[in-house]
């Protein structure tokens, strides 16, 4: 098989990007967002904010959506010593994504949450967390009508990892299944009732597209269309969209792999390491995020 000529790379060098550039100004303007919400961003260590969901940051964090975003981190990936910096860098890669303050950035550092690469953390005591920091608050005596009573929480929705967590990391695994015995337990008892939560999780990719950068874009919107209507799935029982995706702009403006890039290389200056920078410009997570919505039962 004849390689390519240098005239056909030369005009793909062209055209792609410019097909890229299209298609992620479009998608800012015509694909469904969540719109005044109340949204945790639930991640494992400082830094995957950045890496895996800096595209989804951005674009809740639009002004004109009226979002309020948090992002609440399970550990403060001290396994390097270095947990009280990145503690600090967090805050600041939050900020530069568009968070509108620094106490939006929750860190939980305890034993139960160890940063660890071969420890699995349990289901039900982040179930237990997310119910002490967004649950509805406990009544004195519980009413025999509890059950007739709407579950509440004080929070819209929760972003996190999928079942395979992107990289496999037992940690980010860890997270989609707790977030599942929370939103589980919100409607436990409440026969009837839909969830006050909705959950949505980022779509794990094989490594071929991971690592093609900006020209995933294709193979993104060829599995959506390939889904059919609604992405594979139906809108949530409160109305919100069954996926969300998000895609940056290569350069300029704030919704920008650019603001991406530097939420790492500003921010995130104590995990640079010379394999983060194959990362930060090969990874499609940098680029481009698509969400589907769970569908979780009580």
């Amino acid at each position: 098989m004849p390689l390519p000529s240098l005239s056909t790379l030369g005009v793909l060098a062209v055209i792609l990007p410019l097909l890229y550039i299209y298609t992620a100004s479009v998608s800012q303007t015509r694909l469904p967002m969540l719109r005044g919400k109340r949204i945790c961003l639930l991640i494992a260590h400082p830094d995957d904010e950045a890496m895996f969901f800096a595209p989804t940051v951005l674009a809740l964090t639009r002004p004109e959506l009226g979002n309020h975003l948090k992002i609440l981190c399970l550990s403060s990936g001290n396994a390097d010593g270095l947990g009280e910096i990145r503690k600090k860098e967090l805050v600041k890669s939050g900020m530069l994504l568009g968070l509108a303050r620094e106490d939006d950035v929750l860190v939980y550092d305890s034993p139960d949450f160890p940063d660890s690469m071969t420890t699995t953390w349990e289901a039900n005591k982040i179930s237990a967390l997310l119910n002490s920091a967004f649950g509805p608050r406990p009544n004195a005596q519980k009413s025999s009508s509890d059950n007739l009573t709407a579950p509440s929480a004080t929070i819209d929705a929760i972003i996190t990892f999928d079942s395979r967590g992107i990289s496999s990391h037992p940690n980010h695994i860890s997270l989609y299944h707790g977030a599942r015995a929370f939103i589980s337990s919100l409607t436990r008892g409440k026969p009837g009732w839909a969830s006050p939560v909705d959950l949505y999780t980022l779509t794990t990719v094989g490594i071929l597209r991971k690592y093609t950068g900006f020209l995933d874009i294709f193979a993104t919107v060829m599995s959506l269309a390939l889904a059919g209507p609604g992405g594979g799935s139906r809108k949530s029982d409160k109305g919100n969209p069954g996926f969300l995706v998000s895609v940056s702009a290569l350069a300029g403006g704030r919704e920008s792999y650019g603001t991406a890039r530097r939420a790492m290389t500003e921010a995130h200056k104590s995990q640079m390491v010379w394999f983060r920078w194959g990362w930060i410009a090969l990874s499609r997570y940098m680029y481009i995020n698509d969400l589907r919505l769970e569908k979780v039962k009580s």
